[in-house]
């Protein structure tokens, strides 16, 4: 054995070598028998594959981004975001920010995530972390590293999320100043512009947004313009286009609660309805359209419904404006007692927001005019003029006034929300319905008449609480006589 090569097999059983050389001759003739079967289907097979043509392999569908990757994409283009991706995002930029504190392009997108996650949420206590997260970022940039665009750009849209749309204009103008063509500033400042009731520049910068860029954001943009102009097919038209080139779902569901709004304040109920529920499917988190389908189900007496979709909105999204609304459904259903706590709760809530930093005068205005004390409304909506003399701030004021019993005043600020030459061109069955009461008030019974129909014309259920006072006081204003003469409409005042 000490010889034996080491190549050379080692034979310890010699009957079992003579079995192995026994069983190969039927090894042999079975390896034949299956040779020949794989050769005949071989043949086959050559024979179809000549028969059938060759066809590339399907291209494999690309793999979705990552959560986080899909809600910064999202930030990147101004564009709603989805909230589990938005949490993914955020903590994902701070774990790296824990190990690389001086990244300034991180600090800017934490800044972004935390704007919008607060914004969907309505939960202020984002809002702070995000303003140190965005200064941080202009903080940290390296030295000669220019400011960051993205850093002024989140610093607008947490001022515009917390209605302080003077500094949204500032910190806008700012970023647009060091790069005019990067089109998400133009966005922000369009809100801005808005806010502060300069419609010559929201147009502006609205004409100058359609040259830059194209796309679901930018229409979904210029839809809610054409709103406040009230151009209300063209503005059907743009959102109704954004929803359907939208790709993500956050994105789409947020475009069809605004179709939905639209459908809304044309008082076409079931239509309203209709996108509001597809925008709920599509994403669980849009409470904007939970509560749309609140308003739509009160509208068709389904109130039972409307009250379950305003608790679910209100559960997940504490937005004073959704309270004050479930409040008023209560006191339509004769509820006084239920709609007074309610009406508790919006205080609370408008008092939580502002320890956050948003401006909540004109939500809280609009609540102590109908439903606590007219005189607290006049100076809190004074003290709103004073800052941003928007459209809406003009209409709240204005029935502010009447219910404090200064009507004359009042139509000044009436006839400025709902004057198309000065901006109020929107149609709002609300408005038209608060100017008709004021006009009522003073006398001027054929301009009340003319707005008290066109209220119920836009919308026939706009208000659960304010549609029954309208119908009374056309009924006590009777038919127009003869003697009516055509009263020209007040002049707008510039407040």
């Amino acid at each position: 054995m000490e010889n034996q090569s080491a190549t050379e097999p080692v034979v310890e059983d010699q009957s079992a070598t003579e079995n192995f050389e026994e069983a190969a001759p039927r090894r042999s003739r079975t390896g034949q028998r299956l040779l020949a079967a794989a050769v005949t289907g071989c043949l086959v097979l050559g024979g179809t594959l000549m028969v059938l043509p060759w066809r590339p392999p399907a291209p494999r569908a690309p793999a979705p981004p990552a959560p986080g990757a899909q809600a910064q994409a999202a930030l990147t283009v101004g564009a709603p975001a989805a909230l589990p991706d938005l949490a993914v995002l955020i903590s994902e930029r701070e774990t790296h920010l824990r190990r690389h504190p001086r990244d300034a392009e991180s600090w800017a997108v934490l800044g972004a995530a935390y704007v919008e996650q607060g914004r969907r949420t309505a939960e202020s206590a984002y809002y702070p972390k995000a303003g140190d997260a965005l200064r941080t970022s202009l903080k940290v940039r390296a030295k000669g590293e220019p400011v960051s665009v993205a850093a002024l750009g989140g610093l607008a849209a947490l001022a515009n999320a917390r209605r302080d749309f003077r500094t949204a204009k500032r910190y806008g103008e700012a970023a647009l100043k060091l790069e005019p063509k990067r089109w998400t500033t133009y966005p922000l400042l369009i809100d801005a512009y808005t806010g502060l009731g300069d419609w010559k520049a929201t147009g502006r910068t609205l004409e100058r947004l359609q040259e830059l860029h194209g796309g679901p954001a930018v229409l979904a943009r210029a839809g809610g313009v054409y709103r406040d102009r009230g151009w209300r097919e063209d503005a059907m038209a743009q959102l109704s286009d954004a929803a359907a080139g939208a790709r993500a779902p956050a994105e789409r569901a947020a475009y069809l609660e605004r179709v939905g709004q639209l459908a809304w304040e044309r008082g076409e109920r079931e239509v309203a309805l209709r996108h509001f529920r597809e925008a709920v499917r599509i994403d669980p988190d849009q409470r904007a359209a939970q509560a749309g389908q609140g308003r739509a189900l009160a509208a068709l007496g389904r109130t039972s419904q409307a009250l379950s979709a305003y608790r679910v909105a209100l559960t997940n999204q504490p937005d004073p404006q959704y309270a004050l609304e479930l409040g008023e459904l209560y006191e339509s259903l004769g509820l006084r007692q239920t709609a007074g706590v309610q009406y508790e709760l919006v205080r609370a809530r408008v008092r939580h927001a502002e320890s956050g930093g948003v401006d909540g005068r004109l939500v809280l205005g609009q609540l102590e005019a109908d439903h606590g004390s007219p005189e607290t409304a006049v100076r809190l909506l004074r003290e709103e003029w004073r800052r941003q003399p928007g459209i809406a701030v003009a209409d709240a004021l204005g029935w502010a006034l009447h219910r404090a019993g200064e009507d004359e005043e009042a139509l000044r600020f009436a006839v400025r929300a709902t004057d198309k030459v000065h901006g109020g061109g929107v149609r709002s069955a609300l408005y038209a319905y608060h100017r008709g009461m004021i006009e009522r008030e003073l006398g001027l019974n054929g301009p009340a008449r003319r707005h008290l129909q066109e209220a119920l014309r836009i919308n026939p259920y706009f208000s659960r609480l304010h549609v029954p006072s309208a119908q009374r006081a056309l009924t006590a204003l009777g038919e127009p006589s003869a003697d009516d003469v055509p009263v020209m409409d007040a002049k707008p005042t510039r407040g």
